[in-house]
């Protein structure tokens, strides 16, 4: 009971502490910190490390303010990111906060058609990009955009091309500009965008208060402590990696870990071992890339807590887990419109039994519920429906509605105004845990990364072979899912293994690097109602059915 009053209370004081308009952003993230404290231990692909500590992130990202509000950035102006991870990604974000402006994350696997379609519907101003991503943004006839927007890339001086500014040359010393913007508490800070089944990537904007539920995340759901060495290896381009990555470690002060290569399996255990990581999250694809890697631990590991979100975590990943690491991997639930909700908690107060299958506990600060299929009341226990949240009960709730989309934002709250709808269905028992089923919808879920078969199907439908086309996910042992695409071929055209090449190729470079189909499947037709929408549904039984076939022959 003690326990639980202190989280009550810890609730209040972390949405008092981000509805306070006397404090600025870059004071609650960075300038309240010790100069010495580190923020960042920054790991190269080679292995060379560097340090970033909170006094370097202040005046580094104090000048490249000053530099960006010469360049006439003002408070709510969008400034997106396409850029790895690294330290002037780091100093990038706190100077967008530190004058008020919006960071729009742009995830680095994007060609240049997703980025441009983000662009235009954040009507970004500026975007920084790296060299490994600077070629993108070079100006094209694919690269069209409804309004001018300036390119600045952290490459040096002779790699910097014609139509882009130099990174460096924005760090522009003026103490007389260093200013604590202040924020209220709906003003954005980030505007990102999350894919749907139909029709363009939706906007969301995270304001200030929502840093009240990614603290509290960070604290019972992680667990995170002042000793912590802290590493979420999921990637900042996406919800969980930058509000449970960047935005847990600033706001909690926790020394992290930044690894700028990409994935690895022993590199990854490698770190964990060097860098003394107590304290990991990932998506299950790398836990099940682990698992399937056969890794070993040469040394002695400091990790007490592990953390999984982005899809549903199977019990044989928690099987493998607690005998190669010692512990298991703790289940969380989210969305890009809430943050994390549901979570199997870390914090001593809040730790439970872990459930096979179950992705926790609703969070403090939230009141979840499942309801009917068809009435927005609430279902039997036990029983499947639509996971929902109670609005006037979730102190934490701060998603309003899609940016300039009224017709979506409707879809996510129930006739009463009573309720949030997740979109997701599943059940709760009578100890109050919560049991993922399924999406409503048609998204798939790929190594934690949510993709919407919309954006898929307008890139590979813009191919001269392709009359019309469908996309599904289909299971995976290691990805979770994986994206197949039905393929009705324009006449004329034949399938061939060089045509199935060509457009999962047409896919990377149109859309994005991570989100072609596996395999394609080319059909004479597409199953669909007297309206003419495609069912996916009929098409993922087909597959869910072939499949089992070919299982049951094997």
């Amino acid at each position: 009971m003690v326990g639980n009053k202190k989280i009550t209370s810890r609730v209040d004081e972390l949405i008092e502490k981000y509805s306070n308009t006397s404090k600025s952003i870059s004071e609650l993230l960075c300038d309240n910190y010790p100069p010495d404290k580190l923020v960042y231990r920054i790991i190269k692909d080679d292995f060379t490390e560097y340090d970033l500590s909170y006094g370097e992130l202040k005046t580094e990202s104090i000048l490249l303010a000053n530099g960006l509000r010469k360049k006439g950035i003002t408070p709510g102006d969008r400034i997106a990111t396409l850029m790895g991870k690294s330290r002037e990604y780091i100093i990038t974000l706190m100077a967008i906060w530190r004058i008020g402006a919006v960071h729009v994350p742009l995830f680095t696997a994007f060609s240049t058609p997703a980025i441009t379609l983000r662009l235009n519907g954040s009507q970004a101003k500026v975007v920084v990009c790296d060299l490994f991503q600077q070629s993108k943004l070079k100006p094209s006839a694919s690269f069209i955009l409804d309004k001018k927007v300036d390119v600045i890339t952290t490459a040096s001086f002779n790699e910097t091309p014609n139509w882009a500014e130099r990174w460096e040359t924005f760090l522009v010393s003026d103490d007389n500009h260093d200013e604590n913007f202040k924020l209220n508490p709906e003003s954005p800070l980030i505007h990102i965008f999350t894919s749907g089944t139909t029709g363009q990537p939706k906007g969301v904007a995270l304001p200030v208060k929502a840093l009240a539920c990614l603290q509290a995340y960070a604290e019972f759901a992680f667990g995170l402590r002042e000793d912590d060495i802290f590493w979420n290896a999921a990637d900042p381009g996406w919800a969980y990696g930058l509000y449970c990555g960047v935005l847990a470690t600033l706001t909690t002060g926790t020394p992290a870990i930044i690894f700028e290569g990409g994935f690895n399996a022993q590199k990854t255990i490698a770190i964990i071992e060097k860098q003394k990581v107590t304290n990991f999250a990932a998506a299950p694809t790398v836990y099940r890339s682990l698992r399937a890697d056969g890794v070993k631990i040469k040394g002695t590991l400091e990790l007490r807590s592990l953390s999984s979100a982005g899809e549903p975590l199977t019990p044989e990943i928690n099987e493998w887990a607690r005998s190669f690491f010692g512990l298991p991997v703790h289940d969380h639930y989210g969305q890009t419109e809430t943050s994390m909700v549901i979570n199997n908690h870390h914090h001593p107060s809040l730790k439970t039994a872990l459930r096979n299958g179950s992705m926790g506990n609703v969070m403090p600060g939230w009141s979840a519920t499942i309801l009917k299929t068809n009435e927005d009341i609430p279902e039997e226990l036990g029983v499947p429906g639509r996971v929902a949240f109670l609005i006037d009960e979730s102190p934490f709730s701060w998603f309003s509605g899609y940016l300039g989309n009224p017709e979506k934002s409707a879809e996510k709250f129930s006739q009463n105004g009573k309720y949030y709808l997740t979109g997701d269905t599943g059940s709760v028992d009578e100890d109050g845990y919560f049991y993922f089923s399924t999406r409503e919808d048609d998204v798939i879920i790929m190594a934690g990364y949510r993709i919407g078969p919309f954006e898929v199907e307008s890139a590979l439908s813009t191919h001269k072979a392709v009359a019309e086309c469908a996309v599904i996910a289909t299971p995976d042992e290691v990805r979770g899912e994986v994206i197949e695409a039905f393929v009705v071929l324009m006449s004329g055209c034949k399938e061939t293994e060089q045509l199935t090449d060509e457009l999962q190729k047409w896919v990377k470079t149109n859309f994005a690097a991570h989100a072609y189909p596996r395999k394609i499947i080319y059909v004479k037709e597409l199953p669909k109602t007297p309206s003419g929408k495609i069912q996916r549904f009929l098409l993922r039984e087909q597959r869910k059915n072939e499949l089992t076939k070919e299982a049951e022959n094997e």
